[in-house]
């Protein structure tokens, strides 16, 4: 929950259209998973995926058999590998699932962008300031 100020930080404050306590609400439902970086005992990221229903999607939402991934990092902790390492963790642990895929939504003006295209997510749709991404699991 503490950290996902920082994955939205660009639609914090706003009026969002889509809760943000999406994202967390009923921890533990099934299709939940996370994993916490922790560096000198603090949290320095986090990342986490969830299935969401059709009647109430995240951002990135492309189906309701496919996880939509958040990742946030400290700002402090951006470009180190941190991202990368609970990434690829959560990649691999998606794919043992199961699921056949894993989305996100990014910023379009974001760095990440380039980040989730060099680790294998592909373009699904934008709009004029995000674009939902999709990476094939199987």
């Amino acid at each position: 929950r503490d950290m996902l100020r920082h994955a939205y930080y660009a639609r914090w404050g706003s009026e969002a259209d889509v809760p943000l306590e999406r994202y967390v609400a009923g921890w533990g439902r099934p299709g939940d998973n996370a994993l916490v970086a922790i560096d000198e005992f603090q949290p320095v990221g986090a990342a986490w995926y969830r299935l969401f229903e059709a009647g109430e999607p995240g951002y990135g939402f492309v189906d309701e058999e496919t996880p939509e991934l958040t990742i946030a990092v400290v700002p402090s902790r951006r470009r180190h590998g941190v991202g990368h390492e609970l990434l690829d963790e959560l990649v691999q642990r998606a794919a043992e699932e199961g699921h056949p895929a894993i989305s996100l939504s990014v910023e379009l003006d974001s760095p990440a962008v380039a980040f989730y295209e060099r680790n294998g997510f592909e373009h699904v749709r934008e709009d004029a300031s995000a674009v939902v991404m999709r990476r094939p699991l199987a």
